[in-house]
């Protein structure tokens, strides 16, 4: 009997501290129209294309490391999955998928960020990862 509540605790404990397949995704861009192309404004708090071969679901949280044009630093933000661009999609848009940025000081920071190092970029129509 002293056996299943040791086993099940240690399993729980296993899969607690286990991270997801992925862990951490690392997004570099090094051209301004790539950035462009990834980025979400269209998202309430903004959020980025992340191309990946690996399944997500809507609603999942995911953490994100963004390097962006010339700047060393990274960006670490998290994030929630809004959008899903699958293999072979409509307008064979790259696989993928779009994080919108928590609503939190780093969200805003990166938001920030990107808007800042896009300018009037905004303002384009020209198309990008998403739409």
């Amino acid at each position: 009997m002293s056996e299943a509540p040791k086993s099940a605790p240690a399993a729980a404990g296993a899969a607690a501290a286990a991270p997801r397949a992925g862990g951490v995704l690392s997004l570099s861009i090094k051209e301004k129209a790539g950035l462009f192309a990834a980025y979400m404004p269209f998202i309430k708090g903004g959020g980025i294309f992340i191309p990946t071969p690996k399944a997500y679901s809507l609603g999942e949280e995911v953490f994100m490391l963004l390097q962006l044009l010339d700047d060393p630093a990274r960006i670490a933000v998290s994030g929630i999955v809004v959008w899903i661009s699958p293999v072979g999609g409509h307008g064979n848009r790259t696989q993928g998928i779009g994080v919108q940025f928590t609503a939190n000081e780093a969200g805003g920071q990166a938001r920030a960020k990107i808007e800042g190092l896009l300018g009037g970029a905004l303002q384009s129509s020209r198309t990008t990862h998403t739409m």
